[in-house]
C-alpha cells in the first residue's frame, strides 16, 4: 500500500501545481487515486467510503497557505485522516491491576500468535521492567506448547508447563494460581487457532476470557490477510471485548490494507506491530509515524530510535577516545563497527524507514547482495590471528591466500577489505582532534520528530 499511496499522491502534486486553491474539480482527482490505491491494498470497501468522505469534507474550499500547493495541501490532510483512522498516536498496554496482570491472545492460526507472545513477553521485560510467565492453552496443534517453550526461553521469561491432555481452562487457572503464588507481574496466555472461524473456537476462547478475567485481549492478525482479515475481526469482535490490536508481518509484502480496515472495524486500538521475525521484532504502534510511512514520508525518527538502540554508546565513546588519543583504529575497531550495523537489524531493516524518495535511490543498490557483502567481511576479519588485526600492516601475499581460504572467498576479496579499511583508517586520523566526539554527540542529541517537508505535516 504504501509505494501504490506515495506514487499516486507524488503524480497528483505535480499535476496540481500552480493551481492557487483546492476546488471540487482537483480533489475529485486526487481522491480518485487515494481510492484506488486503498482498494488495491485490500483496505475494506466500508472504511475506504468513510475515509475518502472525512478527507473530502475536510479539504473543500480550503485555502492554500505559505508556500503550499493544494497537492500539499491535500496531502497533508490525507496523512491527518490515515493517522485518524489507524488510531491517532500511540495506545499503551494497560497493566494496571493486581498482578498478575493477564493479558489474553487471541486470532486465527497461522497469524503468529504463539511467537508474538514472545516478542510480547521480551518487551514488557526489557522496555517495561514485568516479570513475565507465559502458558500455552493450545493443546490442539501438534508442538504448539513446545514452539512456546523455546521463544519463551529466547525472550528470559518463564514457562508455564501445559500437556495436550489438558482442558484450556484448566491450564488457564493452574497458570494463574502459580504467578500468583511466584508473584509474576504479567502472565501472557498464547490460544488456540484455527485455520477459519468456528463455534468451537469461539466458545473455548469465551471460556477462556471468563476464566482469567484478562486485562487486555488482544487481537493478533496477519497484516498480509487483506480481506479476510475484516471477517476475522468482526467475528471475534463479536465473541470478546478485544481491548488490542497486534498486527505481524508488517515488515513483509504486504498490501497493508488489514492496519487501515481492522482498527475501524473492531474499534480496538493497534497496539503493536510486527516489524522482523527476530525476537525483538516487535514495535510499539505509532498511528502517526505508520501514516507518514505509508505516504512515502519514512519514519525518520523509528530510524534514530533503531540506531540508537543498536549502537552501544560505551564501546563507541571508548573506540572515539582511542582514536583521539591517536591509539590508531585496527581491523578489531573495523569488525566491532560491522557488528554493530547487524545489531540494528542490517542494511533492509533501516532502509525502510527512509523517505520514499531516498529510498528509491538507495534501492538501486542490490541489498540481499550487500548483506551478504557484510557477513563476507566479518568473516575474512575473524580468519585473521589477533596479529593481524591489531597489525594489518604485516598482511602480505602468503597471509593473504591463508585468510582467504579460512574465510572462503578469493584473495581479491581480502584485497577488497583491506583497501576499504584504510580508507576508513585515513577518516578516523582526520578526527583525532576530536572531530569524533563532536559527531558522537550529535548523533546522541537527535532526539524528537525532525521537520516533514513543506505541506507533508500535521
Amino acid at each position: 500500500m504504501a509505494s501504490a499511496l506515495s506514487d499516486r499522491l507524488s503524480r497528483i502534486v505535480k499535476e496540481m501545481r500552480g493551481q492557487a486553491r483546492i476546488t471540487e474539480s482537483n480533489v475529485t482527482d486526487m481522491l480518485r487515486e487515494v481510492r484506488m490505491a486503498l482498494l488495491e491494498a485490500d483496505v475494506a470497501l466500508p472504511v475506504v467510503r468513510d475515509f475518502i468522505a472525512r478527507v473530502k469534507d475536510k479539504a473543500l474550499g480550503q485555502e492554500v497557505v505559505g508556500s503550499l500547493t493544494p497537492g500539499q495541501a491535500l496531502v497533508a490532510i490525507v496523512n491527518r485522516e490515515l493517522a485518524a483512522t489507524m488510531g491517532d498516536g500511540v495506545a499503551d498496554i494497560n497493566l494496571a491491576a493486581q498482578p498478575p496482570a493477564v493479558i489474553l491472545m487471541a486470532g486465527l492460526q497461522g497469524a503468529g500468535k504463539t511467537t508474538t507472545t514472545a516478542k510480547l513477553a521480551k518487551h514488557l521485560i526489557e522496555k517495561r521492567k514485568k516479570k513475565v510467565l507465559t502458558v500455552s492453552g493450545d493443546v490442539y496443534r501438534p508442538a504448539a506448547i513446545e514452539q512456546l517453550k523455546t521463544v519463551t526461553a529466547q525472550a528470559g521469561a518463564e514457562w508455564f508447563p501445559s500437556t495436550p491432555d489438558q482442558k484450556p481452562v484448566d491450564i488457564a487457572r493452574a497458570a494463574i494460581d502459580y504467578a500468583r503464588k511466584h508473584h509474576f507481574d504479567v502472565l501472557l496466555v498464547d490460544t488456540a487457532g484455527r485455520l477459519a472461524i468456528d463455534e468451537a473456537l469461539m466458545r473455548e476462547i469465551q471460556e477462556l476470557h471468563a476464566v482469567l478475567k484478562p486485562v487486555e485481549t488482544l487481537f493478533v492478525v496477519d497484516a498480509m490477510q487483506g480481506q479476510d482479515a475484516i471477517n476475522t475481526a468482526k467475528a471475534f469482535k463479536d465473541a470478546l471485548p478485544l481491548t488490542g490490536i497486534i498486527l505481524t508481518k508488517l515488515d513483509g509484502d504486504s498490501r497493508g490494507g488489514a492496519a487501515l480496515s481492522v482498527r475501524q472495524i473492531t474499534g480496538a486500538p493497534i497496539k503493536f506491530a510486527g516489524v522482523s521475525e527476530k525476537i525483538d521484532g516487535l514495535e510499539v504502534f505509532d498511528a502517526d509515524r505508520h501514516a507518514q510511512r505509508v505516504l512515502g514520508m519514512g519514519d525518520i525518527l523509528a530510524l534514530v530510535e533503531q540506531v540508537t538502540a543498536g549502537v552501544d554508546m560505551a564501546a563507541a565513546q571508548k573506540l572515539a577516545a582511542k582514536v583521539k588519543s591517536g591509539g590508531g583504529f585496527d581491523l578489531n575497531d573495523f569488525l566491532e563497527q560491522i557488528r554493530q550495523m547487524k545489531q540494528m537489524g542490517g542494511l533492509s531493516s533501516l532502509m525502510d524507514k527512509l523517505p520514499a524518495a531516498m529510498a528509491a535511490k538507495a534501492g538501486q543498490v542490490d541489498m540481499g547482495r550487500a548483506e551478504k557483502d557484510v557477513k563476507r567481511k566479518e568473516g575474512i576479519i575473524c580468519s585473521m590471528t589477533l596479529k593481524e588485526r591489531t597489525k594489518p600492516e604485516i598482511i602480505k601475499a602468503t597471509r593473504k591466500r591463508r585468510i582467504a581460504a579460512g574465510a572462503g572467498v578469493q584473495v581479491q576479496e581480502v584485497n577488497r577489505l583491506l583497501k576499504e579499511f584504510e580508507q576508513m583508517q585515513g577518516m578516523m586520523k582526520k578526527m583525532q582532534g576530536g572531530g569524533m566526539m563532536k559527531m558522537m554527540k550529535r548523533m546522541g542529541g537527535m532526539k524528537g520528530m525532525p521537520k516533514l517537508p513543506p505541506g507533508m505535516g500535521r
